[in-house]
C-alpha cells in the first residue's frame, strides 16, 4: 500500500457566500505525479493555493506527513510552487534566481548552495546557463529555471499551477515528457494543475477530476479514461459520441440496447447501474476506438457516411445514425467508403460504456 504524503480532510473554502471547494477529501501519495484536472472555475487552482498556504480554508484540514499545516504560513510549509508566469526575478541571473531561496532561509552555506545549484541545473538540463539573465531565455528555458529554483529547496511537495500554459503546442508537448521524467528522477511528489486532459493523461500517476468545487472522480489515467463515473467525466475526458438508447435487457456486466433500428451489446458502467429494462440510458463511445466496415458485421450500427475529413494522420468520418451524427476517428479509411455509402460502426469492448440518464445530458452530446 502506498504511503500518504498529504491528506486533504473535508476541506471547505468560500469566497463570501460562494462555496468554492465543497468538502474535499483525498490523499496524495509520496513520490507520485498527481494532477488536479478540470475546466476553468472548477476550483483546482484555489485548492492548490490552499495547499500552498496562499488561501485560507473555512473548515477541514491539511495533513503533511501526519502533521497539520492548516495554520502555517506559506514559508513554514515544506512546499514550493511553480507558477505559469514563472515569477523569476528579472534583475537576477539564473544562478542568483535559483540560490535565492536557500540564501533567504539561510538553510545552506554558500559552498553548499553552489553545488546544489549545479545539481538542479543538471537535473533540468540547463548547465552552463548560470550567468544568463531571464530576458535572454525562451519560455521553456525560464520554466526549467523556475522548476530548478523550487527543487533546490528540496520540498516535500512541488505544486505546479498550469506551468506549461504559456508555451506553444510543440514545446508544451516536449516539456510534458521532460516534467514526467524529472519527477521520476527526483522522486519529488508533484501536484499539477491543468485544464488540458491530454496533459493530465500523459503525465499523471493519478488524476482528480474537479467540477463546481467537487471531486467528481479520482483514479489512474486509464481508469478515468475507460471507466468514467458520470456524464461530466465522460464528456470532459476523451472525445466521445454520446447518445440516448433504450435498454432491452441486462446480462452480467453488459446490456443490450437499441439505437434507432440497431440492437447492440454494450459494457455497463462499473460504478453505477445504467437503469432498468425499458428505460433510457446514455451510450458513450470513444471516437478513436470505433471502426468502420463496408460490410455488415456482428454487434454493429448501420448508418450512412455524410462527410469525410482528412486531418493529418487522422480521418474523421461523420455517419448519420437514427437522424443523429456519430463521428468516427480512424488512422486509415478501412473500407474506403465515400459520402453517401452505407457503413457499419463497431468498437472494441473498452471503447463504449453505458451510463444512467442524467438531467441535462444534451450538453455533453
Amino acid at each position: 500500500m502506498k504511503k500518504s504524503l498529504l491528506s486533504i480532510l473535508n476541506l471547505n473554502k468560500y469566497y463570501d457566500d460562494f462555496h468554492v471547494l465543497k468538502d474535499i477529501s483525498f490523499d496524495i501519495h509520496d513520490g507520485e505525479f498527481f494532477t488536479l484536472l478540470g475546466p476553468s472555475g472548477c476550483g483546482k487552482t484555489t485548492l492548490l493555493r490552499c495547499i500552498a498556504g496562499l488561501e485560507s480554508i473555512e473548515s477541514g484540514d491539511l495533513m503533511l506527513k501526519g502533521q497539520s499545516i492548516k495554520g502555517l504560513d506559506p514559508n513554514k510549509r515544506n512546499v514550493n510552487t511553480v507558477f505559469q508566469n514563472y515569477a523569476l526575478f528579472p534583475h537576477l541571473n539564473v544562478y542568483d534566481n535559483i540560490a535565492y531561496g536557500p540564501r533567504v532561509k539561510k538553510s545552506m552555506k554558500e559552498g553548499e548552495i553552489k553545488s546544489k545549484v549545479a545539481e538542479v541545473l543538471e537535473l533540468v538540463q540547463m548547465t552552463g546557463y548560470e550567468e544568463r539573465m531571464t530576458n535572454q531565455m525562451s519560455g521553456g528555458q525560464m520554466q526549467r529555471i523556475a522548476i530548478a529554483r523550487a527543487l533546490i529547496n528540496e520540498p516535500a511537495l512541488l505544486l505546479l499551477d498550469e506551468p506549461l500554459g504559456a508555451l506553444d503546442l510543440k514545446l508544451r508537448k516536449h516539456m510534458q515528457t521532460e516534467l514526467a521524467h524529472l519527477q521520476k528522477k527526483t522522486g519529488t511528489t508533484f501536484v499539477y494543475v491543468t485544464h488540458d486532459q491530454d496533459e493530465a493523461l500523459n503525465m499523471s500517476d493519478r488524476i482528480a477530476v474537479l467540477d463546481e468545487g467537487v471531486v467528481q472522480q479520482l483514479g489512474s489515467p486509464a481508469e478515468i479514461y475507460n471507466n468514467p463515473i458520470n456524464l461530466f467525466v465522460t464528456g470532459f475526458i476523451g472525445d466521445r459520441n454520446i447518445h440516448p438508447v433504450k435498454i432491452l435487457e441486462h446480462k452480467g456486466n453488459f446490456s443490450t440496447v437499441r439505437l434507432g433500428e440497431n440492437d447492440i451489446i454494450v459494457r455497463n458502467s462499473k460504478h453505477t447501474s445504467p437503469g432498468n429494462s425499458g428505460e433510457t440510458a446514455i451510450l458513450a463511445v470513444h471516437m478513436d476506438k470505433m471502426s468502420l466496415s463496408c460490410d455488415e458485421i456482428p454487434n454493429s450500427i448501420v448508418g450512412k457516411a455524410t462527410s469525410i475529413h482528412f486531418a493529418g494522420s487522422q480521418i474523421k468520418i461523420e455517419v448519420m445514425v437514427d437522424e443523429k451524427i456519430m463521428t468516427v476517428v480512424q488512422y486509415q479509411n478501412t473500407c474506403n467508403c465515400e459520402v453517401g455509402d452505407t457503413v457499419y460502426i463497431s468498437w472494441e469492448e473498452t471503447g463504449a460504456i453505458l451510463l444512467p440518464l442524467e438531467d441535462g445530458w444534451e450538453k455533453y452530446a
